[in-house]
Order: C-alpha cells, then structure tokens, then sequence
C-alpha cells in the first residue's frame, strides 16, 4: 500500500474514475468516499461505522482487478455488443390487375404466395380508373377509383407489379392511356406483358412491321403472312392492285374500323374517309375464309382454336359463330414461338390466321397479354396466366435480393487497429515489408523512417481506426497496427506508447510520464502481451497503462493526449487521497 501513498496525491478518486470503474468503492459500507460539505453532512448525518481496513483493501484490489480485466477484454475484442436478430413481418406484395370488373381476379390469386413467404394483395381497376405519379427514387404512387356494389373506393398504393389485361391504345373508343404506360415504365415497375411490348402494341401496323421481319426470316412457307400495304395519309391512296380488298382504319380492335371494298369507286369514298379520321390505313387483298384459326400462348402452354362463323358475315368474329378446340400442330407452334420473341419476349400472346377456302393459309394479326381468352378451358386459362405471373414476381424477388430473412443486426462497425492486429496486415499493406517472425532475426532499426517524420497533427476518425489527414501514407504509417516492427520505433518508445501501438496509429510523440524514462525500451512481446504490464515495470506503471488502454479506446479527437494526461494525474490525486490519513 506505501507506492500508492508515495505516488499519488490528491482528494477527487470517485469523482474522476473513467468508464465507472470502481464503483463498489462508493457503496455506504466503505470507509472511504468523496468529501462532501459540511453543510450535505450536517443536512446528512450519519452514524459512526467501524473501520474494516483489510475489507477496504480488499475491495480496492478487487476493484482494480475487475477494471483490468474489463480493459484487457476491450483491448482484445473479446466483449460482444451484437444484439439478437429479430424476425420482421413481411409485408405483402401489391399486384394491380389492369382489367374489366367482370374478372374477379382476385380469388385466382387466393393462397397463392410469392417465394413462399409473401403474400399477394390484388387491387383491380381499369385503365380510365387509375391515376399515377412516378418519380426517380420513390417509384410509382397509383391512385384508383372504382365503383365497387355502387360505392366509390379509393386507394393510394404502390403495386410491385402489373398484370395488363385491357388495351392502353384505342381509336375508336378514343380513351388513349398510353401515358400511364409511360408512368409505369418511369416508376420501374415490372409488367406481364412488358411495358416496352405493351407500348409497341399501341398501333398495329407497327406490330405488322415485325410479322414482315419473321416473314422474311422464316419464309412464305413456314410463316405465310398476308400481303398488306400502308398508307400514312389518304393522299397516298389513289388505287390498289386488286379487288375486293379490306380497308383498316387506324388502330381498332375486335373488328372496328374495318371495311371491304369491292371496287374502284369505293376505294375513292373510303379515302375521303381516311382524310376525315386524319389518321393512317392498310389494305389487304380479301381472303375468302372457310374458318379463322387462333394459336394462343400463355406462358409455356399451347392452345389452338378453329372459329366458324354461322351468321354468314364476312367477319368471323362479328355475329354468331361457332367455336372448337383443334391439335397443336407443330406448324402451329412455330407461329406462336416466333411472334413470342418480339419486342423483348411476350409472355401471353395469340396469332390469328385465315384458312382459306383452296385449303391455305395466311396469318393476319398478333395479339399481347389484352387478348381476350375464348373456348371451354377460360378457367384454366386464367389460372395459368395467375401461376405465370406469380413466377414473374418470384423471379424479381429473388434478383432483387428481397428473399425473406430475419432482420440483420447493424452492419458491424470497423475493428480498431487493437483488433486487427491479430489478424495480420489488412489487404492495402500487403505491399509493405512483412515483419520478420516472432524469435527471429530483427531489421535493423536505421532500415526504417524515423517516428518524428510522422505529420505534426493528423485527425482520427470517430472510431480511431485510420488518420484522415492526406500525408498519411508515409511507410512507418501504412504498416499493420500491433506490429513489432511499429512498436519499435528508432527513437525508442516508453511502455505507455508500446501498449497503445495496437490501438492508435503513430502521432505526436508523447511527453514521457511522470517518474519514467524517455528511453526506455520497449518490450517485444506479442500484441496481445502488450495490454498486460510488463514485468520490468512498477506498479503504478501498471496502473496507468491499463486505464490509458481503457481511455484511449473511446476517444478519437484531437485533444485526446491532454485528456489523457489529465486523467492520469486526477487517478494519482485519487489514489493519494485515498491512502491518505
């Protein structure tokens, strides 16, 4: 107990004990405590108690014991401040199906799940009932109205993807949402089928101008396609080679905007028209049918239907008409296959063709995932289209890396040089010198740069790993923390700067202690003997290493040594005050 006496000197122990070390020291029991005055102990009186010396200095060496192995376990990484991941409730992904109210899609996705794990919220709307804004960052916010058992619901809700079931482009109805589209593919969000065909299919004979390259790709004989002329105006239609022909306006769907022409004079009253619509027209030679032909494709999954009309109309899908299921031919699946890798790949599409009556046949239009689904199986068909697009969305899921997990904990914060230390040299030193094995053959001390060549004053990052100053790539500085060779400096360090080698980069050189030698050596032992003492030193050395290694690991600022050296001296105070009589 007489170094501590001799070498200490003060009255404020508790009150300057870093980090709450000690603190069993303050319990009511002890015989010592911080002064207090007079009038707290007049205010306070308490009853005389016994003195228990060899209690107290029990407690004391317990204390300092406790506090030196708290300290040599955060020198060395050993105390954990991980918590427990925690499970997180997935939310549920939002599919907005773009069709009439007549499809109830939502019971097709019941008890459906995305990877297994989430689940599927169906909102349904159509194109004239939906609004969106879609920015850089934030995605796509869709607002929906609907009428729903004649109430009106709305909605705000950002979809993670979009089934399209309904045409975005037309000119007889004159609803033009094409715009939307645009939204859509602004805000990032993933369709079946894609925004990009979605958008390419808002006028057909641009879709024409890609049967014409499988056309020439495939030849007359694999991919027999009707011959077809464009105009762009009416200006441009004066004649046409044949007759009769069949006149399309525009962009129409399900048999609008389509008229046959039977001769000369009809041609001239049907440009009059084109010039008032002041939109573009195709003709085609007519084809005398004995029944249309409809391959289908959803997915990976074939269908091919053979339509009659009975009305007698021209137009088989106009009036009544009869409806039958024929084999799949692999002609038939040629068609399908080849128009299913337009624009990017169609996931649901359908070629309709003419059989004539001389027994040939012409394909005349395709169609995307807008089809209307006809024959016995439209059931099934609605389920595939439903299993396709939770396939889709699985897909996305995981490439997006969202597969459901518990949640990280915090991203692991650096390791301090102390830590790293044990591991060898980080990979950006690999091209400095390797110290030499421990028992082996030391460098000489002149082979490296001097310690004062170091910059007067460097910054530490928050977490004290490396100095943020510029002119910190010296060669004495990019070598790995702990390492003998930087705890052997050629100016020799003192003990306190040997221990603190595996937890602060080289700075300023460091005043020498109070009752230490300048040049002392320093040890040789491993990086992790260096948060012990050492044997050659006193007591109180010690002492003051293991509560330096403490405070130097939670500070990384610039005034970091006076605090230091003033924790230091309030300890030596403490300690003198405490002994004293």
């Amino acid at each position: 107990m007489n170094f501590l006496r001799r070498r200490l000197s003060d009255s404020s122990f508790v009150a300057n004990l870093p980090n709450g070390y000690m603190m069993d020291l303050q319990r009511p029991d002890s015989s010592t405590s911080s002064p207090v005055s007079p009038a707290m102990e007049r205010k306070h009186p308490q009853p005389p108690q016994p003195l228990h010396s060899s209690s107290t200095g029990t407690s004391i060496f317990s204390s300092i014991s406790s506090a030196m192995k708290q300290t040599t376990q955060a020198a060395a990484g050993l105390i954990d401040h991980s918590t427990s991941p925690t499970p997180v409730a997935q939310k549920p992904k939002i599919l907005l199906v773009i069709d009439d109210a007549h499809t109830d899609w939502a019971k097709y996705f019941q008890g459906k799940k995305v990877n297994g794990e989430f689940d599927i919220r169906v909102e349904q709307a159509e194109f004239s009932e939906l609004n969106l804004a879609a920015y850089v960052t934030g995605g796509c916010m869709v607002d929906m109205q609907v009428m729903r058992n004649g109430s009106k619901v709305v909605r705000s809700f950002k979809p993670d993807f979009v089934l399209i079931r309904q045409h975005a482009y037309s000119m007889a109805l004159g609803e033009d949402f094409r715009s939307l589209v645009i939204g859509l593919q602004y805000g990032g969000i993933h369709t079946v089928n894609s925004l990009y065909s979605i958008y390419n299919f808002c006028s057909k004979p641009w879709v024409f101008s890609q049967l014409i390259k499988i056309f020439n790709s495939l030849g007359p004989e694999k991919f027999p396609l009707v011959e077809q002329t464009f105009f762009p105006s009416h200006k441009q239609m004066l004649t046409t080679p044949s007759f009769p022909v069949v006149v399309k306006l525009g962009h129409a769907h399900a048999g609008m905007g389509k008229v046959k022409v039977e001769n000369q004079h009809d041609f001239r009253d049907m440009a009059s028209i084109v010039a008032m619509a002041k939109t573009y027209a195709t003709t085609e030679p007519f084809i005398d049918s004995k029944y249309d032909i409809r391959i289908q494709k959803i997915g990976s999954n074939y269908k091919a239907y053979m339509r009659t009309s009975i009305s007698g109309n021209w137009k088989a899908n106009t009036g009544s008409a009869m409806l039958e299921q024929i084999a799949m031919t692999e002609r038939y699946r040629l068609w399908a296959d080849a128009c299913a890798e337009m624009f990017g790949g169609l996931d649901i599409c359908a070629v309709k063709a003419v059989h004539s009556k001389d027994g040939k046949d012409y394909i005349i239009e395709v169609m995307d995932s807008s089809m209307p689904l006809i024959g016995e199986h439209v059931e099934e068909d609605r389920q595939l289209i439903a299993d396709l697009v939770v396939s889709k969305m699985t897909q996305l899921a995981i490439a997006a890396g969202s597969t459901p997990s518990p949640l990280r904990p915090w991203p692991p914060q650096v390791q301090p040089p102390s830590m790293k230390a044990q591991t060898g040299p980080q990979l950006g030193q690999l091209s400095q010198p390797r110290p030499p094995p421990q028992g082996g053959p030391r460098q000489p001390q002149g082979s490296q740069p001097p310690r004062t060549n170091a910059p007067p004053q460097q910054r530490l990052s928050p977490q004290g790993q490396q100095p943020q100053s510029p002119q910190s790539t010296s060669p004495q500085q990019q070598r790995s923390p702990g390492s003998p060779q930087q705890v052997r400096s050629a100016t020799g360090s003192s003990p306190v700067q040997a221990s603190k080698a595996g937890v602060f980069p080289p700075q300023q050189p460091r005043p020498p202690a109070q009752g230490r030698a300048p040049n002392q050596p320093s040890p040789t032992e491993t990086p992790k003997q260096q948060a012990t003492p050492q044997p050659h030193l006193n007591k109180s050395q010690s002492l003051t290493n293991t509560f330096s290694i403490s405070e130097s690991s939670q500070r990384g600022n610039a005034n970091e040594d006076e605090a230091k050296a003033e924790t230091i001296r309030n300890l030596r105070k403490s300690f003198a005050s405490l002994f004293s009589d």
